[in-house]
């Protein structure tokens, strides 16, 4: 309900805006991918064929719910315009997949094996980010 002026100069900070976004998206009661689709995105970007894990990854991809699928459309398409000023932000795909994979990607329950999951976390962001154009 608050009223924000985006032209105050606190906001030129993109770290602060960064961090706003993460922040917002760390706190919805469910991430963006679901947490019913959690696994079945990390077994996809464990397959082995590229060809096989790409359409894959498409297909549950185009599988959520249209809130969930619509906000990743947008949400990655701007991410994409990001990497593509890596010379500038120094946030190469890897970089963003980092920065985001654990905040869109998470297990229902932190119970599991947290390290080894955040790097599948991260190449799932890796190959969407990779694949924009195929997979949206």
């Amino acid at each position: 309900d608050e009223q924000l002026d985006l032209d105050d100069g606190r906001w030129e900070d993109i770290h602060v805006v960064t961090g706003a976004l993460k922040l917002f998206l760390r706190e919805l009661p469910e991430p963006l991918v679901p947490f019913s689709h959690f696994d079945k995105f990390i077994a996809a970007i464990k397959i082995q064929d590229p060809s096989l894990r790409g359409r894959c990854i498409r297909d549950l991809v185009l599988s959520l719910p249209p809130a969930h699928h619509n906000t990743m459309k947008v949400l990655f398409r701007h991410l994409c315009r990001v990497v593509e000023h890596k010379e500038e932000n120094r946030m190469s795909v890897q970089s963003v997949a980092i920065v985001f994979g654990p905040t869109l990607l998470r297990p229902a329950s932190e119970e599991s094996n947290m390290a080894m999951h955040m790097v599948f976390q991260n190449q799932v962001v890796e190959h969407i980010l990779n694949h924009y154009g195929y997979i949206f």
